[in-house]
């Protein structure tokens, strides 16, 4: 057994002693912070936003220098439990098939589960097999001690959501939450009068990109002098999602629905139009069936985005690590756009399959678009 191998063993067994931290989700630094990355002018190749970054700082990678390879990346993934997460990890594969000096990606799929994936963690530390490990976290706070455990033994790389920690190398990411909330909540508030009534929908609490985009957005609304109806858990289901647009449609008028989250967003249109309602000022993400549908009815809308394209920049970052050059950090903030009226017709590709998320910077991947589950065009 080697030295590695038993240290890396001695932490895993240590983390369970770690106590896991809580996270404030309405901070108004933070708020300010992205709000003014929402309009800063990426640095890095002109065309691929999953290589740029929005802060201008560098780490230094050199004792993580590993040779030629070829290297064994080791992916923690909080889950392939939902569409945006099935693009994304069609993404990171097609990815790591531009590497050649990356010989393995080695994916623990936690299923959505905590205690799953601190499991995980702790096997794929133990094992010494990984050169570097890439952490998508299920949850903030329950995570952290996992996530600084394997910060003591080898590089990590944390992505898309993230723990109370700085340890990793870099923690990539969009924007992010309160970014998501800001633009689609400051949108209905430029397009419904003071007092109009909206509808907010969640899918899920605890994840810090998720509580982040509710919080800006409550906070826009609130200043902007409009009436939050209600603020409902969706859990993602649509018939879930239909019931209670439904439900809030018997109590009064809807001016504007805003969403954490868009792959129900359809559902919530067809409660409007099952009741005969006519669709208010909506808050999607791009997804295809929400972009083709808003594109049919002529909507006023906007698909804020947490952008797929972000699951190539983890591959890019580790294959950077291992060769010792410096990478974006401690955070790499990826820019993060939204589909608007404006560029709707771009995006709009009905070749692709309906949860199909356009913002993945993946049709220049192998495996296009078929991979994604969609049909190559004639």
């Amino acid at each position: 057994m080697t030295l590695r191998t038993t240290t890396a063993m001695a932490v895993a067994l240590a983390v369970l002693a770690l106590p896991a931290t809580a996270q404030n989700f309405d901070d108004p630094t933070e708020f300010a912070e992205q709000e003014a990355q929402l309009a800063a002018t990426p640095i890095g190749p002109e065309g691929a936003p999953w290589e740029q970054y929005l802060e201008d700082s560098m780490v230094d990678t050199a004792q993580y220098a590993a040779g030629e390879g070829p290297h064994t990346v080791c992916f923690s993934n909080a889950g392939v439990n939902n569409p945006w997460r099935v693009v994304g990890w069609t993404n990171m594969q097609a990815e790591v098939a531009l590497h050649p000096e990356i010989g393995e990606l080695i994916h623990v799929d936690a299923e959505g589960s905590d205690d799953k994936q601190i499991g995980d963690i702790n096997d794929l530390v133990a094992s010494g097999n990984c050169d570097v490990l890439i952490v998508s976290p299920n949850t903030t706070a329950a995570l952290t001690p996992a996530v600084e455990a394997a910060c003591e033994v080898l590089p990590v790389i944390v992505f898309d959501r993230g723990v109370n920690t700085d340890c990793p190398v870099t923690f990539i990411h969009p924007v992010g939450g309160y970014g998501f909330g800001i633009q689609g909540a400051r949108f209905i508030a430029e397009n419904v009068e003071e007092g109009a009534n909206v509808l907010m929908l969640r899918i899920l609490p605890g994840v810090d990109v998720l509580e982040t985009r509710y919080s800006a957005g409550r906070r826009i609304l609130d200043e902007a002098g409009l009436n939050v109806v209600g603020a409902e858990f969706t859990d993602g289901d649509n018939a879930k999602t239909k019931s209670i647009v439904e439900d809030y449609l018997q109590r009064g008028s809807i001016d504007a629905v805003w969403m954490d989250a868009g792959a129900t967003a359809v559902a919530a249109i067809e409660a409007f139009e099952d009741n005969g309602y006519d669709v208010p000022v909506f808050v999607g993400e791009d997804q295809q069936d929400f972009l083709q549908k808003w594109q049919e009815l002529g909507l006023t809308a906007i698909a804020p985005t947490y952008p797929t394209y972000q699951w190539r920049t983890p591959i890019i970052a580790a294959a950077r690590i291992l060769a010792g050059e410096p990478v974006p950090g401690p955070e790499w903030v990826l820019p993060q756009p939204a589909i608007t009226a404006e560029n709707l017709d771009q995006y709009v590709n009905p070749d692709m399959p309906p949860l199909h998320y356009a913002m993945c910077g993946c049709e220049e991947l192998p495996g296009y678009p078929e991979a994604w589950g969609g049909q190559a065009s004639n």
